[in-house]
């Protein structure tokens, strides 16, 4: 699933191919509490239909108007338009404790541009997008990590990079509940399973089914600090695999279900291959949140949490310390097990 910009770009490019005029809307700068960042993009066409948000929907309502009453100032060339100056201009566009809200309007005179940066990002490269207030002109460059929106009031630059990615190795009914979670969080989701009898009769919409070893799956799809990896067969010899290869690569989370004792060996296991301690240390296990997880829908919830704690870059204050436990003590009931697998 592809991030919520990234639609509204396709959306608008599809609006202004079969014949409506249509005009981008960028947050540029927020003071006090707005309700979207910098870079949050909206569409609007000449009939009033939009798609996407930059606020709760106030402006949104009076942008709608804006275009009813006046589209040919809306449709002819970029401006800058400001919310939320004074106090009561706050409070009328639900802008909390005297938010302000300042936003790009650019009229969309061709969809080329946007072609090509979705089908930069669809192959996971990071790409930067320029436009000229004076003339409406854009430019398309490559982006770095960590650039943010610039903006001087004749330039406007936003960085659009690739969907995050979800690799879920195994195909069971958790797998398909984290996997819907993850695509309305945005994420594009990829399932590998050598098992095809585990997938081929629920296959979901949106999701990438691949059927190859868990290991070259991983390395095949160029793990980047984008993806995420959770190994989630409970079996050492599909989980083990992909988790080799991705500890050695770049994904910004790797986790593997299981109990605590189980993790304990397989972190031994792993020191038999040529992993290093730090990469062993990163695996997230056993995965997700301490909620007090039982069924598979809730252990799903556990386990998207901490991605995205980890991908927002918040501290996992919720995670049950991990105990030292000897793999030769006597192993733990099945059903032990699964109360603790998100614990």
């Amino acid at each position: 699933m592809e991030s919520l910009d990234l639609n509204v770009l396709k959306t608008a490019a599809h609006w202004h191919k079969v014949g409506y005029r249509v005009v981008l809307i960028t947050v540029v700068q927020t003071w006090g509490s707005a309700p979207r960042p910098p870079g949050a993009l909206l569409a609007l066409r000449n009939d009033g239909v939009i798609a996407g948000s930059v606020s709760g929907g106030c402006v949104e309502d009076d942008l709608i108007e804006r275009v009813k009453q006046g589209q040919s100032q809306s449709f002819s060339k970029p401006a800058l338009l400001v919310y939320g100056v004074t106090k009561d201009e706050a409070a009328r566009f639900g802008l909390p404790c005297g938010g302000t809200l300042r936003l790009v309007q650019e009229p969309l005179q061709d969809t080329a541009w946007i072609d090509e940066l979705l089908r930069r990002t669809s192959s996971h490269q990071l790409v930067r997008r320029t436009l000229d207030l004076r003339s409406g002109e854009v430019t398309l460059a490559e982006a770095t990590r960590g650039q943010s929106l610039f903006f001087d009031e004749s330039h406007l630059s936003v960085s659009f990079g690739p969907s995050w990615r979800l690799l879920l190795i195994g195909a069971g009914q958790l797998s398909q509940i984290l996997a819907q979670m993850a695509q309305a969080c945005g994420f594009e989701v990829l399932i590998c399973d050598p098992r095809e009898e585990y997938w081929l009769g629920e296959q979901m919409n949106a999701v990438q089914y691949l059927s190859g070893m868990p290991d070259d799956v991983v390395l095949k799809i160029s793990a980047d600090p984008h993806t995420a990896i959770v190994a989630l067969t409970h079996d050492p010899k599909l989980d083990d695999m992909a988790l080799l290869e991705a500890l050695k690569s770049a994904a910004f989370y790797v986790g593997a279900l299981g109990s605590r004792r189980n993790t304990a060996a397989r972190k031994e296991r792993l020191k038999e291959f040529d992993l290093n301690p730090a990469q062993i240390n990163r695996l997230h296990g056993p995965v997700g949140l301490n909620i007090g997880s039982r069924s598979p829908a809730e252990i799903a919830v556990s386990i998207l949490a901490e991605i995205l704690a980890v991908k927002n870059g918040v501290l996992l204050v919720q995670k049950k310390p991990m105990e030292e436990y000897s793999v030769n003590e006597k192993k733990e009931p099945l059903a032990s097990q699964l109360l603790c697998m998100s614990q």
